[in-house]
């Protein structure tokens, strides 16, 4: 890749006159020796694969592996139809289908990592949202992943995109910045505003720990994808009303990764700590397992 930060990623979009997808689909194309035409066929899978996930959760009774989540989806979306929510129709919406995808990963059903399973329903809640609220072609959000995915790439190469190295700063923030980047994009937002929209929405999360109830990526996993994706809608419209962060994003993401080494044990997908370590997930989590895992 020739970018190795945000920084360069909107230096060389701004000096070829590119969005950052066109960006990461030419550096794709460089790195793997596929065609466009076969890069764009391979993101426009994953994409059907993401909307067939929020179909699923918002039409089908959804219930997760261990019986402790499921309907949630179902039930934001036909609250939102109901024109009377405070967050608006659309944030709404965006909030239940990233609930659904996440319930279908629960379930074990069939998800895109974007950038894991635990943060699978962020970038799908957004997209989704999108396509009604701006009228946007499939096309047009096929190409919104590749910009999801260049912010992604450089999270992952400069920081951490995994709950045991991180917290889930690392899962759902890195997602959450992902999506708030595609958005822009997709919004007709420049690339400068694109990774502006990435660190508003990422120093949001800065912290967050992850303290999975009975190690399963159900609660509070699940509502934690519904508030990403109303954080990433919300750090795209700041950007594109001409907010940046002080603090420039790859500082931001320099500094997730410097929280997420000092994070102690107990707080990184151990199960350990945080809500996980609550009177009621210990109740949960002998429901599910019996009394012999803390015996053991």
């Amino acid at each position: 890749m020739r970018f190795k930060n945000l920084a360069e990623l909107v230096e060389l979009a701004e000096q070829e006159n590119k969005p950052i997808y066109e960006i990461m689909i030419e550096e794709h194309v460089n790195e793997t020796g596929d065609t466009r035409e076969q890069i764009i066929a391979q993101m426009t899978e994953s994409f059907d694969v993401m909307m067939a996930s929020v179909e699923r959760g918002l039409k089908e009774d959804i219930k997760s592996f261990s019986g402790l989540t499921g309907g949630d989806a179902k039930r934001v979306y036909e609250y939102a139809q109901q024109g009377k929510t405070l967050l608006g129709k659309q944030a709404t919406e965006a909030m239940a289908m990233a609930l659904s995808t996440s319930e279908v990963n629960a379930a074990m059903g069939l998800v895109v990592a974007t950038p894991t399973a635990g943060s699978c329903g962020i970038l799908p809640g957004v997209l989704s949202s999108l396509r009604g609220s701006l009228g946007l072609e499939k096309e047009q959000l096929v190409l919104g992943m590749f910009t999801a995915a260049a912010v992604g790439y450089v999270v992952a190469n400069n920081a951490s995109i995994s709950g045991a190295g991180g917290g889930c700063q690392a899962e759902v923030g890195s997602a959450t910045a992902m999506a708030a980047a595609a958005a822009v994009e997709l919004a007709g937002g420049s690339p400068s505003q694109a990774t502006q929209s990435a660190g508003l929405a990422l120093k949001n999360v800065l912290g967050l720990v992850c303290d999975p109830v009975a190690g399963l990526v159900e609660i509070p996993c699940i509502i934690r994808n519904g508030f990403g994706s109303v954080l990433a809608l919300a750090g795209a419209d700041m950007a594109l009303a001409g907010v940046k962060s002080v603090i420039p994003p790859d500082e931001v993401i320099l500094a997730m990764y410097n929280i997420g080494k000092t994070m102690p044990v107990e707080l990184r997908e151990t199960a350990m700590g945080g809500l996980a370590d609550t009177p009621t997930a210990r109740k949960l989590e002998r429901q599910i397992y019996g009394n012999e895992l803390n015996e053991a």
